[in-house]
């Protein structure tokens, strides 16, 4: 049974790592995908005809979620293609990791523009959409630091911890018009990035994971896949942990 059939998705940051295994697995389902990139056009064009073979609409916009206008324009070319949208995922994210001692304003004020203002901008542009529609799943990327913390990433985890406070407020403005707005929290995933740490930060990582063993990007894309279908409505304004039992 395909749980997205009929419907539209917009993802940011869709072509590595977390946002492009969401892109796969709604596509898989059936879902139409609309995600965006910020640098590479052929990494783009990759995605979009890996998504085109699995038999479902796909377009790449190159556009900065961090940047309000670009999003205002983001959102109303995607409904001029797609004539509506049904599921966001807000994953675009950086880290710019540092003890706070050391860590420069531009370092901070980069991550929480990327990391959380995007969230806004997006979810703001969308809104008028989703309110015509009368329908709609936010689902915001968050993270087990935005919830506990983590020396060295003040900054990251600020910006995630802000998205969970930004997304329960979300559900409760939205929620009369059938508008869900939920977050997910992941743990030690592996993509692209984990891949250049060591042996030895991976088996340290390990050590803290009851379930012995890093997430993959289809473990997130599973969660987003629920929340984004019909599975999920009577759930709103909740943080989904996906992390191996890291945080319990």
């Amino acid at each position: 049974m395909k749980l997205m059939e009929g419907k539209v998705a917009l993802i940011t940051g869709a072509t590595r790592g977390i946002g492009k295994g969401v892109a796969i697995k709604l596509a898989e389902h059936g879902a139409d995908i609309a995600f965006t990139y910020m640098s590479s056009i052929e990494k783009a064009k990759a995605v979009e005809d890996e998504l085109t073979a699995l038999g479902v609409k796909a377009k790449g916009y190159r556009s900065d979620a961090a940047d309000f206008v670009a999003a205002e324009q983001l959102i109303a070319d995607v409904v001029n293609d797609f004539e509506r949208i049904d599921a966001v995922v807000n994953n675009a994210g950086i880290t710019r990791d540092g003890l706070l001692m050391r860590m420069s304003e531009e370092n901070w004020d980069d991550v929480m523009n990327t990391n959380l203002k995007s969230v806004f901008n997006i979810t703001k542009c969308v809104q008028r959409t989703l309110l015509k529609q009368r329908s709609g799943s936010i689902i915001n990327m968050s993270s087990i630091v935005g919830v506990k913390g983590n020396a060295g990433q003040s900054n990251y985890a600020a910006s995630k911890a802000g998205i969970i406070g930004f997304t329960k407020s979300i559900a409760q403005e939205l929620g009369s018009r059938n508008i869900r707005c939920n977050a997910i929290a992941p743990g030690f995933i592996e993509t692209e990035m984990t891949g250049e740490l060591g042996e030895d930060v991976m088996k340290e990582w390990l050590k803290g994971i009851p379930l012995n063993r890093p997430g993959t990007t289809e473990d997130v894309a599973n969660a987003v896949l629920y929340l984004a279908s019909d599975l999920s409505t009577y759930v709103s304004g909740q943080t989904l942990s996906v992390c191996g039992a890291m945080l319990t």
